[in-house]
């Protein structure tokens, strides 16, 4: 089939390159020329663990290209694909909606023929019947269906989740729209990966659902794990316990720092605002928007403790300061509210990430980047694990230790163990829930 792909941003570029990977004509379309030339010489501008091999690939197959010519794109094509962003807007908590309505104008402008154009970011309740009014608007004789085609992508691991996804949500109004996302998606049906087809609003609210839901787990834990502190408990051991139940599972029962990322924050927001505008507040999703700031703030106060009080004139390493390892992604990383936090109680905060430097440069004034740990921590007072990389899975702790001029250790991700710290010199040992 022939696919137009509207932005090229994480979930545009990966969705655009899988696509190609089932057999598809892509054409992927950005407004930005630098973007579209990188693409062309074969760069990929977001770090995805396997995307440029994949990419290139398709690439060099025929099945894949990029254009700023978004008409060009669209003629011919029999899926037109909106991945475009959906920020959260200022003020109100609303997902702006402007490049999803720019793109559906010009989509209505360039069709040349029947067309299923499908909504791919992610947009509140009701977002793909206005699609259709503004295609309509641009294009009354346009033959044309709209589809929500939510994505459920995780940054690190957004290949294999498209390749062997848990679900692929569609939401349509036609059988002839249901046949063409059917062809779209045919080598998964092939395979046997659950298909959901169903209304368009029930589309669009499963994505918000399922976000805020695992956002809830996430907070949940974290709020176990400030109590377990104060009782003596282990948190890992409770979220363990909890995990078993096949009820609950254990998926996103990992205490830590608290959530970031694109997602989350973002469509917490957004569904928290759905509610009010339909006089049906979601008070829980409000209520972990609210515990997740919270526990970002403890989290300072965590290790304001284990510089005796005061950051000023303390050395601190942070290693990781991305919201998850094997991404380069910093938005609304932990990062972003702890380390300001320390640099402006006047600590000296050396910074070692993979991949944080390219987003971190600009989003963290102040810091000193650093490639290797050991070297970061010579006559540090304080090493802080703020993101669990691999790469510092397995420290030699003996060896950070030895190198310091206070041996203290704020392990926020529960990677090591109290015995372990202390063994290996460490003076100070602290983490989150136990």
């Amino acid at each position: 089939m022939r696919i137009a792909m509207i932005g090229t941003g994480y979930v545009g570029l990966v969705s655009g390159v899988c696509f190609s990977d089932f057999g598809h004509d892509v054409i992927c379309v950005d407004r930005d020329p630098a973007k579209i030339a990188r693409l062309d010489a074969g760069e990929v501008p977001i770090f995805e663990p396997g995307l440029d091999d994949l990419m290139n690939r398709n690439v060099a197959g025929g099945r894949l290209s990029f254009t700023t010519d978004l008409k060009k794109a669209v003629a011919g094509a029999e899926a037109v694909f909106i991945a475009v962003g959906t920020p959260t807007r200022r003020g109100d908590g609303h997902a702006d909606l402007t490049y999803v309505m720019d793109a559906a104008t010009e989509i209505a402008q360039a069709l040349t023929g029947y067309a299923v154009i499908v909504t791919k970011s992610t947009v509140p309740v009701g977002t793909n019947r206005k699609v259709a009014e503004a295609v309509r608007a641009g294009a009354p004789d346009a033959e044309f269906d709209v589809a929500s085609n939510p994505e459920f992508l995780r940054e690190g691991a957004a290949i294999d989740d498209f390749m062997r996804p848990d679900r692929v949500v569609v939401g349509v109004e036609s059988d002839r729209a249901a046949q063409v996302m059917s062809d779209i998606y045919r080598p998964l049906y092939l395979r046997d990966f659950p298909i959901m087809t169903t209304d368009l609003e029930s589309a669009e609210m499963i994505k918000y659902a399922a976000n805020a839901f695992l956002a809830t787990k996430i907070t949940f834990i974290n709020e176990v794990a400030a109590l377990c502190e104060r009782v003596g408990a282990d948190v890992k051991a409770v979220a363990r316990g909890m995990g078993l139940d096949g009820r609950i599972g254990n998926k996103f029962l990992h205490a830590g720092p608290g959530y970031g990322g694109s997602c989350f924050p973002k469509d917490t927001a957004a569904l928290a605002r759905i509610g009010q505008d339909h006089a049906t507040p979601m008070r829980i999703t409000e209520t972990v928007m609210q515990v997740n700031e919270s526990i970002k703030g403890r989290m300072v106060e965590k290790l304001r403790d284990l510089c005796d009080g005061s950051f000023n004139r303390k050395t601190v390493v942070v290693l990781g300061v991305t919201f998850k390892p094997n991404t380069d992604d910093m938005r609304e990383a932990p990062s972003l509210t702890i380390v300001p936090a320390m640099v402006g109680g006047g600590a000296r905060v050396r910074v070692v990430d993979p991949e944080g430097l390219r987003e971190g440069e600009a989003l963290l004034p102040g810091v000193e980047w650093l490639d290797d740990p050991y070297e970061a921590a010579r006559d540090a007072d304080l090493i802080v694990l703020l993101t669990e990389w691999n790469e510092f899975r397995a420290l030699d702790l003996k060896r950070l230790s030895e190198v310091m001029a206070t041996p203290r250790m704020a392990d926020l991700r529960n990677i090591y163990s109290r015995a372990d710290a202390e063994a290996a010199g460490f003076t100070g040992y602290d983490a989150v829930g136990r």
